[in-house]
């Protein structure tokens, strides 16, 4: 849990004004990790990574999907973060695209851009290897922004009594901020891992995740959630130790 007076400790206190910090200050309260809580990981697969981790702007000619330096800076991050979720137990949820063939009509897509990869191109949407699925993990494939959108989600959810999501992945202006909506309107507390989610543009990465932030979303520091998930893997083991 973090205090209210750390509401605004976050990434964006450099791009956002203080007339605006004044005006969303109603918003303010303290942040936490919900009850009974599952992880998503949100679109972690190949063409994100590809071509290292340089400018995305320089890479966008031959990886027209790549976050590069953005998506590099939060592969640690986020290796910590799976392995505390995996340490307490939690659920593992995966989305990625639907690469099947035949599955949607033209103009079924995520968004609008113009130039995107082969909605056939499996490789580009496999997981990255740094972040492996495991048997027990369930990995959802969607055709829109938001997993929640035409999938079997939902009915995953409510089938296991989750009430709450920690979410990380990309990108923050597109999947995790459409997914996030999505889960609050649904019901669920979200907590979004700050330093394990990114975008291809930093500015649009703040932007999105000081909206989500104060509308719809916890946004919290890696250090504050694998604390409490370390404290549920204690509880979870609790009982064989005595």
């Amino acid at each position: 849990m973090a205090s209210i007076d750390k509401f605004e400790d976050h990434c964006w206190k450099d791009v956002i004004p203080a007339d605006d910090l004044k005006l969303y200050a109603p918003y303010a309260r303290e942040t936490f990790v919900g009850p009974n809580v599952a992880f998503l990981a949100i679109d972690l697969y190949n063409a994100v990574y590809r071509g290292g981790p340089a400018r995305p702007v320089d890479l966008d000619r031959q990886y027209p999907n790549s976050c590069g330096m953005y998506a590099h800076r939060a592969i640690e991050p986020t290796k910590k973060l799976f392995a505390a979720v995996r340490r307490a137990g939690l659920q593992v949820f995966y989305c990625t695209q639907e690469t099947r063939p035949n599955n949607r009509p033209k103009g079924a897509v995520s968004t609008r851009r113009s130039m995107k990869m082969p909605a056939d191109d499996v490789d580009n949407y496999g997981i990255y290897h740094e972040f492996a699925p495991q048997p027990e993990d369930v990995i959802i494939t969607k055709q829109r922004a938001s997993i929640f959108q035409g999938t079997p989600f939902l009915s995953h959810l409510n089938l296991l009594g989750v009430r709450s999501l920690i979410i990380c992945g990309e990108s923050t202006s597109g999947c995790v901020r459409a997914s996030s909506v999505d889960a609050y309107s649904n019901g669920f507390h979200v907590s979004l891992v700050e330093e394990c989610i990114y975008d291809r543009a930093e500015l649009t990465h703040k932007v999105n995740l000081f909206d989500l932030h104060h509308k719809y979303c916890d946004v919290m520091h890696l250090d504050d959630v694998v604390t409490h998930l370390d404290r549920l893997a204690a509880e979870r083991l609790a009982p064989a130790a005595e």
